[in-house]
C-alpha cells in the first residue's frame, strides 16, 4: 500500500515491482546498469520511496522496444565463454 508523507504519495520497492511487473533483482540491475534511475527519496530506515513519476518511468522501461542493433551491442558486451572441448569434440575429462 502506498505511503503518504507530507501530502505526497510514495511507493516502496516491492509495490513498484508488483505494479510494473518485474522482480526486485531486475529493478536493482536496472538501477546499477542505468536503464532506470534510483529512487530520489528514502524513509528514515533507508528504504527506497518511489514517486508516481519514477514509477511511470520504470513502467515505460518495461515497454521499451529496442532494435536488433541495440540488442547486438548488448550481446557484444557479454564475455565470450570458451567451450572446454578439444578439436575432436571431446571434453578433456573423457579422454581414455
Amino acid at each position: 500500500m502506498p505511503v503518504k508523507i507530507d501530502g505526497r504519495v510514495y511507493y516502496r520497492t516491492a509495490e513498484v515491482c508488483q505494479i510494473v511487473g518485474i522482480g526486485k533483482s531486475t529493478l536493482f540491475r536496472w538501477i546499477r546498469q542505468n536503464p532506470a534511475k534510483d529512487a530520489q527519496h528514502r524513509d528514515r530506515n533507508g528504504w527506497r520511496l518511489f514517486t508516481e513519476q519514477e514509477l511511470r518511468s520504470l513502467e515505460a522501461e518495461t515497454k521499451r522496444i529496442q532494435t536488433n542493433e541495440a540488442a547486438g551491442a548488448y550481446k557484444a558486451r557479454q564475455p565470450d565463454v570458451q567451450e572446454p572441448f578439444n578439436e575432436i569434440g571431446q571434453h578433456p575429462s573423457n579422454r581414455g
